[in-house]
């Protein structure tokens, strides 16, 4: 079901985001996103003078290289449109992010690591949303690999290991502790 009809209105501002997970020939695992900000109507910069319309303000990549671990192994960062010349200066300090576990505590680690001064907000922003494409990646990708574990020990007649989903309990609506989805999840596991 869409949003409701809006009031009359004009475009003014559009951004968008753009995310892909990828498994490597190595194991690992990349994260990308790429953000691109965009107004209807010329505007005047300091650094770039006049940006057209539909001409993007910002332009910027991440990409996170993470282990089945959840612990990013690199990241690089580039930014081709910024509204000041001094800003693509930010985006190499985003490799400090290398050894961070995506977890709890990874939006403070990001802080701590890129915040304020140190880096993006533009770029900072979408890692936390990178993160989610992280678990929904490599999370099925561990899944299968612990099934087919499983089935393997069970074909040469040991006592397999439990197969079982680690869920983000009261993570969502959804997930709630008792809830009716984490409940189904048990069943499967127990099966």
């Amino acid at each position: 079901m869409p949003l409701s009809t809006p009031a009359a209105r004009k475009p003014l501002h559009r951004r968008l985001i753009e995310m892909h997970g990828y498994q490597r020939e190595d194991g690992l695992y990349d994260i990308e996103a790429w953000l691109a900000d965009t107004k209807t109507y010329a505007f005047d910069n300091l650094d770039r003078g006049t940006v057209q319309p539909g001409e993007p303000l910002h332009g910027m990549w991440v990409r996170l290289t993470v282990g089945e671990d959840m612990v990013i192994r690199a990241c690089e960062a580039a930014s081709d449109f910024t509204p000041y010349a001094i800003c693509p200066q930010a985006a190499p300090n985003f490799s400090r992010l290398a050894g961070v576990s995506i977890g709890p505590g990874f939006n403070r680690a990001v802080k701590e690591r890129v915040g304020g001064a140190m880096g993006c907000t533009h770029l900072r922003e979408v890692l936390a949303q990178m993160a989610t494409v992280a678990f929904q990646t490599i999370g099925p990708m561990r899944w299968r690999k612990a099934r087919e574990e499983r089935a393997a020990a069970i074909a040469r007649g040991e006592t397999p290991p439990p197969a079982r989903r680690v869920l983000p309990i009261n993570s969502c609506y959804a997930y709630a502790e008792g809830s009716e989805v984490v409940r189904r999840h048990e069943e499967v596991a127990e099966e």
